[in-house]
């Protein structure tokens, strides 16, 4: 009878170390996974928050910089790199700034863009004169480069050069690229796929509802009509 009892000892005993083995190896785990958890939170805290600002109440002489004021752009800044037609980075960085009338019609065209199922990417937006002045001294040709001392609606914030792309990101085919200087980037050649003709189309007309008129020979810049009186500016962004 001893010994029987003797033995249900060890095995209860022996069943209680193993139950705390487990406890034992368990708990690492659990305490990686909290730490996991609790990493997470962070993250999330850590995890920017873009607020955008308004525009109300701003005067239409201000420039701002357009992504500060929405979010529903694209932007491949091409005179900040050397895919342009100049070979030459004239820009410090890129950024997109233009006066505020200009960024109102902008953000009035590109919701009803988005009807259509695409968006506004710009090319170049408002350029300050001493940019002009880099590009003229590269180029110093007018037909291709506004005279700085003259300067151009680009440089009174007014001017925008853009394509538009799909929601998802690819860009719509114009027919031809940025800065192409030749006659199938001019509005008036019909020589051209139905499907770039469609696009420009679309480019043109919804750009030219919201205020904007657009040049012969170039289908991807557009002027804000009521910036043509506006003086040259040299306001200059910083860069981060």
């Amino acid at each position: 009878m001893m010994t029987r009892l003797v033995l249900v000892a060890f095995a209860v005993m022996a069943w209680g170390c193993k139950q705390e083995a487990k406890k034992v190896m368990a708990a690492p785990d659990s305490t990686e996974a909290m730490e996991i958890k609790e990493d997470s939170v962070v993250a999330a805290k850590e995890k920017p928050t873009v607020r955008l600002k308004s525009l109300v109440g701003l005067a239409d002489s201000t420039f701002v910089r357009l992504a500060d004021y929405d979010d529903g752009f694209a932007y491949e800044m091409r005179y900040a790199t050397e895919n342009n037609f100049l070979k030459a980075k004239v820009y410090d960085c890129a950024e997109c700034y233009t006066r505020v009338k200009t960024a109102k019609a902008l953000l009035a065209a590109n919701k009803d863009f988005k009807t259509a199922g695409v968006r506004i990417r710009f090319f170049d937006c408002y350029r300050p004169n001493s940019v002009q002045y880099k590009m003229w001294k590269i180029v110093p040709n007018p037909q291709y480069v506004a005279n700085p001392v003259k300067g151009s609606i680009h440089n009174k914030g007014g001017a925008v050069d853009i394509t538009l792309e799909t929601l998802a990101g690819d860009k719509l085919d114009m027919g031809t690229d940025f800065d192409f200087f030749g006659k199938r980037a001019y509005h008036d050649m019909t020589d051209l796929p139905e499907e770039v003709l469609n696009n420009r189309k679309l480019l043109k007309e919804t750009m030219e509802k919201h205020g904007f008129w657009s040049i012969r020979t170039e289908w991807w810049h557009y002027n804000l009509s009521s910036a043509s009186n506006d003086p040259v500016e040299d306001f200059r962004w910083e860069c981060d």
